[in-house]
């Protein structure tokens, strides 16, 4: 199944979404239980035992993404988001329940801690937005933190999956192939790191020297098929 989903990647070029939802749909055979102490890596992933697991069915705000509030102050959403996700763990364990793979290694699942489901209080809580491309699971609890004007329903904001198209839309035009937007550079202790284009904390100060081995990526599977790690982690 894994080879299957190698080629149709490379072969569609598919968006880093596109793949979650084949990975949901094709990835039975990657389901299993994780269980241990979880790190917050943004709002809608964690990484348990080494292992990074991306929230199903929901989207949170990009770490470096901003939002409105009613009196027009801007406020570092994606932030506060990981971080109201990391004091909601706290140090208890964590269990997740895995859907599938994506093919850049992240494992798809519904987590809890304390017996509390952490895809929908994120949504609930207002901290998410329901993916309904892809699952219709969380659509209650978002109706629910937008009547209640919590977190980021406070005030405007971008919906997370329009933000990183802007975001890859202005980087295209600067990048050598409008197509390869996302960075990969290799840091002083050797690592290769991908940036993409929505990681504007990063992003925007890399650059990038083809003589030190560097590289322009399409997607992030393909980055990550490269041996380069996200910037993030």
């Amino acid at each position: 199944m894994a080879i299957v989903l190698t080629l149709l990647e490379r072969r569609m070029k598919l968006s880093a979404s596109a793949i979650i939802l084949l990975a949901v749909l094709h990835g039975t055979a990657h389901a299993h239980t994780i269980l241990g102490t979880a790190s917050v890596v943004d709002g809608d992933t964690l990484k348990v035992h080494g292992e990074r697991i991306r929230l199903h069915g929901i989207d949170a705000p990009e770490s470096a993404q901003v939002c409105m509030r009613p009196n027009g102050k801007q406020w570092r959403c994606g932030q506060q988001a990981a971080l109201a996700l990391s004091e909601r763990i706290g140090r208890s364990p964590v269990s997740c329940d895995g859907r599938g793979q994506d093919s850049y290694g992240r494992t798809i699942a519904v987590c809890s801690v304390n017996g509390v489901e952490l895809n929908k209080w994120l949504v609930a809580e207002g901290w998410a937005v329901a993916y309904k491309r892809y699952s219709l699971d969380y659509v209650d609890a978002e109706t629910t933190a937008r009547a209640r004007g919590v977190g980021i329903w406070s005030g405007s904001f971008d919906m997370p999956w329009d933000y990183r198209k802007q975001r890859w839309a202005g980087a295209s035009s600067q990048a050598p192939d409008p197509n390869c937007p996302i960075k990969g550079n290799i840091n002083r202790d050797g690592e290769r790191i991908y940036h993409t284009p929505w990681d504007s904390r990063s992003y925007d100060r890399t650059k990038i020297n083809p003589e030190k081995g560097e590289r322009w990526f399409c997607d992030e599977a393909e980055a990550t098929a490269a041996g380069w790690r996200p910037a993030f982690q």
